[in-house]
């Protein structure tokens, strides 16, 4: 998986634009390995051959035009767009869990959901279809577009950083401190779903 990514984000001026365009395409279809690229980019950051800065502008803004996008498709298509992208029921109980969030508390859920897998497309669908006020989304969305695209390309550079002679590794090191994360965040809400 690195020596293909690694392919595709090389360091040349389009790593850059495939950092968008992955940031981009994962808010609306989340099979996207859009964090993967990130991190990718910052193991090559860390070995000099990329700018981490651009890194994190390209992520940034590649994630928050698509989520801005998945709001559009929400708040144009509403049910139409639920039915379609929701069918399962897994799914179904994520988006009935987003619906009832958005409507608590939009503004934390819309930071934080960007840090749960599949969980960035079903809260700015939802936002979208509930008419979350456009306004406070997009500043939210900014937060969490710029703090997740932070967190990726930093975990990558200073894995490349320390792995500087096997990038690999930095790799590797990265994306498992990604998925404890991750793991740690589904933990905290199963433990708070189960607390009540």
């Amino acid at each position: 998986m690195f020596g293909e990514l690694t392919d595709l984000i090389s360091g040349s001026a389009w790593s850059y634009a495939i950092v968008f365009a992955f940031a981009y395409l994962d808010a609306l279809v989340p099979v996207v390995p859009s964090e993967t690229s990130v991190v990718t980019a910052g193991v090559l950051a860390g070995a000099g051959e990329m700018s981490l800065a651009l890194i994190v502008l390209c992520a940034a803004s590649g994630a928050w035009l698509g989520d801005n996008s998945a709001y559009g498709i929400g708040r144009r298509f509403g049910d139409r767009a639920r039915e379609r992208f929701f069918r399962g029921e897994k799914a179904r109980r994520r988006l009935a869990w987003a619906e009832r969030e958005v409507r608590s508390r939009g503004g934390e859920l819309i930071v934080i959901g960007r840090f749960i897998p599949g969980g960035r497309t079903v809260v700015t669908l939802t936002a979208g279809g509930l008419e979350y006020p456009w306004r406070r989304f997009v500043v939210f969305d900014a937060v969490a577009a710029t703090s997740w695209a932070l967190y990726a390309a930093l975990l990558g550079y200073l894995g490349g950083k320390v792995f500087e002679e096997q990038p690999w590794k930095g790799l590797l090191a990265a994306l498992g401190i990604a998925g404890a994360v991750t793991g740690g965040i589904e933990l905290v809400r199963w433990w708070r779903r189960r607390a009540r």
